[in-house]
């Protein structure tokens, strides 16, 4: 074989390799991370983030009983450790609880030995009122495959989000059922939050509740979600 022929296959192999390494990549990340849950069925999930917190989250939990709905707190150990009697009500009422890490610092600026302690002393709080959790939301939807492989690892599935209520922004109680109703779809998981005081989603979520409904979405914890995953839409 002519040297410049060598040199060509050695160019063409690299490259195949290299695109089949980014194919495997995003079909790792895609099966691995889980933004939406493709479905045709119409099941969404509310997932609530950084609580418990003293005020926010006993008007969450206040309406989501009036409404008879369910949906997935993903639990802040900073703020578990203060209101573990919150813990123990939200899982009584049949909420999912699911980790949210420990101080909400982002894990992939972490070494491995800080990321598994966040992620060990929020796990071990929720323990103490509930079943051992199987969902992980890295704070700040901040994630890498290091994380996600070593969440798996641990019996864990990394959730992120396919709708941004944007509460966090201070925004009105009609602003926030707006951006989550242009934007719904059947297997959407809806990010919110009750870590701080006053949040617009304590004031609105019962009336997100209503449009959802009235758009005929049933309400479901992500563990329920999952179940609905059919092949991708």
């Amino acid at each position: 074989m002519k040297p410049f022929s060598w040199v060509f296959w050695s160019v063409a192999v690299f490259f195949a390799a290299a695109v089949i390494g980014l194919q495997q990549s995003w079909l790792n990340e895609e099966l691995s991370v889980i933004k939406r849950v493709p479905t045709t069925q119409k099941v969404v999930a509310l997932t609530i983030d950084d609580g418990p917190h003293e005020q926010a989250t006993p008007e969450l939990l206040a309406t989501l009983r009036q409404k008879q709905a369910k949906v997935t707190l993903f639990i802040l150990g900073k703020n578990a450790e203060k209101n573990l009697f919150l813990l123990a009500q939200a899982a009584a009422e049949g909420h999912e609880l699911a980790n949210h890490a420990y101080s909400h610092r982002f894990l992939n600026k972490m070494s491995q030995s800080e990321r598994l302690e966040e992620i060990e002393k929020t796990e071990h709080l929720i323990m103490a009122v509930a079943p051992r959790p199987t969902l992980l939301r890295p704070p700040g939807g901040g994630y890498n495959d290091a994380i996600v492989t070593e969440a798996r690892q641990k019996g864990y599935t990394t959730i992120l989000w396919s709708i941004d209520s944007r509460d966090w922004q201070g925004i009105s109680e009609q602003q926030l059922v707006r951006n989550v109703m242009t934007n719904i779809k059947p297997g959407s998981i809806v990010l919110l939050h009750d870590g701080q005081y006053p949040i617009t989603t304590t004031k609105s979520i019962g009336v997100l509740i209503d449009h959802l409904r009235a758009e005929g979405y049933r309400l479901v914890t992500v563990s329920e979600l999952l179940n609905y995953y059919e092949a991708k839409q």
